[in-house]
């Protein structure tokens, strides 16, 4: 059954739960890895094991591990030194890709064995979910989100903004096994910093000023179902180790509390920029990157899949009451490069269906904006509050970059923004003391 360096089951690879390999990091093993893609997997000392581990602390049959939709269930089959995870003895547990175990001294690292995403072959599907599109890429990324249908492990959507990582998270949501629990969708770059504990774990009454009721949080609030957390790049750092801890051990604590709470989750995670980029820069940790990606998706920018804009755009304008677009609309379409994405795209032709004209072509910096602006608005908030907000915002900044410049020298930077010198002073001295007030 075994290779000289890596194990493989004889048979072709099902598309039911993802493998994983096995490895022993710090014993001599034979095979040095196992990929396990079906049925279960014995580690021991003895000749026989499906895995042998040669160290005097491993039993014979020492463990056993079987795929389940979640991961890896792990059996310890009565060994002498026990198995352990994370510090604690376990007799049976389900585990994710991502797990490491010790049996007596030896290390076992249980990883994800990408090749069945990577091998996904493109399909003849034209849309899933809410996602539409014929070309290549978007065909492979089909392919990819069939192959994992039967799967719950951890994912991690990359891609630049605006191409749609929320759907492909409620449509892998949709189809996996836990479809009928709930799915809980949390932006983590748009949290404010001292909130991020308490909107995932909770928090008891009185915690914190403001807390004025326990409240769960999105652990709790998405058990038994999806918690997508898009922007996870912007996960502080001392809010990471809490977020590993309930991967895993499966709880949550509540801030103010010192209970632990059982969650049952799968996580479905997104960024617009390099994850791996984060981790190797110290600012993402190591641990909790490869418990996310043990699923990688990669979704392509629209500027690559060109043949998908018309019928995107076509699918857009019908949902806006356009039955049809002319000619000349869809050759303008097709020969924009959409640094938005299909975010911009659809944009465009809801203005297109009030207006009858397509918007004018942002700059690359102006559609940027236009994407930031079109994540921060929320339409259960009244107009006029959002505007003052985003204007005050926009005025904090504009000043401290104009001081930064002007190196505090109020006359010049009077000169250069064309504002009065008094008016500087006044927002001055309220950026100074907090003030939310806006001098007339």
């Amino acid at each position: 059954m075994a290779e000289q360096t890596t194990a493989t089951l004889e048979r072709s690879i099902p598309a039911g739960p993802l493998g994983v390999i096995v490895r022993v990091t710090n014993r001599p093993a034979r095979p040095p890895a196992f990929r396990l893609v079906q049925g279960s997997c014995v580690c021991g000392a003895a000749p026989d094991a499906d895995l042998v581990i040669a160290d005097e602390t491993v039993s014979r049959r020492h463990l056993e591990l079987r795929l389940v939709p979640e991961g890896v269930r792990v059996r310890d089959l009565a060994s002498h030194n026990g198995t352990w995870y994370v510090g604690q003895r376990i007799q049976e547990a389900v585990l994710g890709a991502g797990s490491t175990l010790r049996l007596g001294l030896a290390e076992l690292r249980i990883e994800p064995d990408r090749r069945a995403i990577e091998d996904a072959s493109e399909g003849e599907l034209d849309g899933y979910g809410e996602l539409a599109g014929v070309s290549p890429p978007i065909r492979r990324l089909y392919a990819v989100l069939r192959r994992i249908e039967s799967s719950l492990a951890n994912v991690l959507i990359e891609g630049e903004s605006g191409t749609g990582k929320e759907l492909i998270a409620r449509a892998v949501h949709e189809r996996s096994a836990v479809a009928s629990g709930p799915f809980v969708a949390l932006n983590c770059g748009a949290l404010d910093r001292s909130l991020v504990r308490s909107e995932l774990f909770g928090h008891k009454r009185g915690a914190f000023t403001g807390a004025l009721e326990n409240r769960e949080g999105a652990f709790e609030a998405a058990h038994g179902g999806t918690l997508f957390l898009d922007e996870i790049g912007e996960l502080p750092a001392d809010v990471q180790p809490m977020f590993l801890r309930a991967l895993e051990l499966g709880v949550v604590t509540r801030l103010g509390e010192n209970v632990d709470r059982p969650i049952n989750v799968r996580i479905i995670a997104a960024t617009n920029r390099s994850l791996e980029a984060e981790m190797r820069a110290g600012r993402f940790r190591e641990d909790l990157y490869f418990r996310l990606m043990v699923v990688p998706v990669s979704v392509p920018p629209l500027r690559e899949r060109p043949e998908d804009i018309e019928v995107l755009a076509t699918r857009f304008a019908r949902s806006f009451g356009v039955e049809s677009l002319p000619e000349d609309v869809l050759s303008e379409l097709r020969a924009h490069p959409w640094p938005g994405n299909v975010r911009q795209l659809k944009n465009a032709l809801q203005t297109y269906s009030v207006l009858g004209t397509l918007p004018e072509r942002p700059t690359a910096r102006a559609a940027e904006l236009d994407d930031w602006l079109n994540r921060l608005v929320n339409l259960d908030v009244p107009y006029a509050e959002q505007k003052d907000a985003l204007l005050k915002r926009f005025l904090r900044v504009y000043l401290e970059a104009l001081l930064a410049r002007t190196g505090g020298n109020k006359s010049l930077a009077a000169r250069i923004s064309g504002l009065e010198r008094s008016y500087l002073n006044k927002v001055a001295n309220q950026l100074r003391t907090g003030s939310a007030e806006d001098p007339e």
